[in-house]
């Protein structure tokens, strides 16, 4: 992994504003109006404690109990394992999945790491004779491995081994779509996360830029038309390469902004309503990105794409689908809040008895990658993994015995007020933010 993201450097990124988690044990605890009302300006994700009152009071047979659970769980993997080398494509197909699903949803470092050569050359045969879905699962398996593994010596050498393999499907115009989609992602991610090399970072970036690129107009020409099949690849390259943007040395990325941040605004005219919001979440990452080299960065064409997002934050034509229409006035208004103004948005996730805060489309860009890969599985790994612990600032794994989780739960009273003191602020933050809207209308 480029070591520009360690630390709390101030580089574009991670953690460029700090602070970005804390426990809230004590915060959960308190439950005033003006921390209700504050919460109400930001998203809140809710993760309920892994622990009940039962398993509390039996801890010890719950330990025995996890153990025996571990154990068939690395049996059951063992066979998955064994059954990628399987002569049938369904058999294989079948073993990907269940891997994909147990990676996403565990924290398996040493097992894997006794058996990681071993995955590396099943999923190189994989990624070279497989077709279509086959490529996809092996794809998937291999960003999960990389989270799994971190950026250590195995994880650079795994991908190092299968990037070529990546790049190859990925540029390979007469792949299967959702082959090229997974690779995409997949070549984005471990490059996040395993790539040592800065030479390494920079072809990936290439690579991926070359995938969108295309399909965007240069010198005012008009961009090319982007077939249905291919918006999906789109997004998913855009998204990687944004990605990566945010561990990119910032010699770089005054080069990356005079190349694409002209280019990148033909994209919110796609029919796609998933790639007009990825195009307009890069170009707020672009935004930040700029403002932090150059505070007072101006873009020449301003005006225009204010008037862009503007149109999209407020789009109401009836052709589209409510939920899509709903979903792209929240982030265009999100974007446009913050090009003009400076401003992004806080959105405060809460897993077991920690908060995460993501206060930066750098910060958003990195959680969603996550959250995209480790579906239900990423508050597990927020809680267990040292690279997303590292990558987030959260600090060492808490390790919390019987009696610090009974002092820190609070009571089902104390919840209701707690809630229903949300619920009123919510409701008055909400009320006056829909009075404005109606003003601008």
């Amino acid at each position: 992994m480029p070591r520009a993201r360690k630390g709390n450097a101030p580089r574009q990124g991670g953690r460029r504003r700090g602070g970005g988690a804390q426990s809230s044990a004590q915060a959960d605890s308190g439950s005033s109006e003006e921390d209700a009302a504050s919460e109400a300006h930001s998203t809140t994700s809710e993760c309920p404690s892994p622990l009940s009152t039962t398993a509390e009071d039996s801890l010890g047979g719950d330990a025995v109990d996890e153990q025996s659970q571990q154990e068939d769980l690395e049996e059951k993997l063992k066979d998955y394992v064994d059954c990628l080398t399987d002569k049938s494509a369904k058999t294989r197909q079948g073993a990907l999945d269940s891997l994909r699903l147990a990676l996403a949803s565990h924290l398996l470092p040493d097992f894997l790491l006794e058996r990681c050569l071993t995955l590396a050359d099943a999923l190189e045969k994989c990624l070279k004779k497989g077709k279509g879905e086959e490529q996809a699962l092996a794809a998937a398996v291999l960003g999960l491995l990389c989270i799994q593994l971190g950026p250590g010596p195995k994880g650079e050498e795994l991908f190092r081994s299968l990037q070529p393999l990546l790049v190859s499907v990925l540029s390979d115009s007469t792949a299967s779509p959702a082959a090229r989609l997974h690779c995409a992602s997949a070549l984005g991610l471990g490059c996040y996360v395993a790539a040592a090399d800065i030479q390494d970072l920079l072809s990936c970036l290439a690579c991926l830029e070359g995938v969108f690129s295309r399909h965007c107009g240069t010198g005012g020409s008009a961009p090319a038309s982007v077939p249905a099949s291919s918006h999906g690849l789109l997004c998913a390259a855009l998204q990687a390469w944004a990605l990566l943007l945010t561990i990119c040395p910032s010699t770089h990325i005054s080069h990356i902004l005079d190349r694409q941040l002209p280019r990148l605004p033909q994209l919110l005219a796609s029919e796609s309503v998933n790639l007009r919001i990825t195009a307009g979440e890069t170009i707020a990452l672009l935004f930040e990105l700029a403002r932090d080299l150059e505070e007072d960065f101006i873009y020449e064409d301003m005006e225009a794409l204010c008037s862009a997002l503007r149109t999209l934050a407020t789009d109401s034509n009836k052709y589209r689908a409510k939920a899509d229409r709903r979903r792209q006035r929240s982030t265009f208004r999100a974007v446009l809040h913050f090009i003009e103004g400076g401003e992004c948005e806080e959105e405060k996730i809460r897993f077991g008895l920690e908060v995460l805060y993501v206060d930066s489309w750098a910060r958003h860009r990195i959680y969603t990658a996550f959250k995209e890969v480790l579906g239900s599985g990423l508050h597990h790994h927020l809680q267990n993994n040292e690279l997303l612990r590292d990558v987030f600032g959260l600090g060492p794994v808490l390790v919390l015995d019987a009696s610090a989780l009974k002092a820190c739960k609070i009571s089902r009273f104390e919840k209701h007020l707690y809630n229903a003191a949300a619920f009123k602020a919510r409701t008055k933050a909400r009320s006056r933010t829909r009075d404005k809207r109606a003003d601008i209308l």
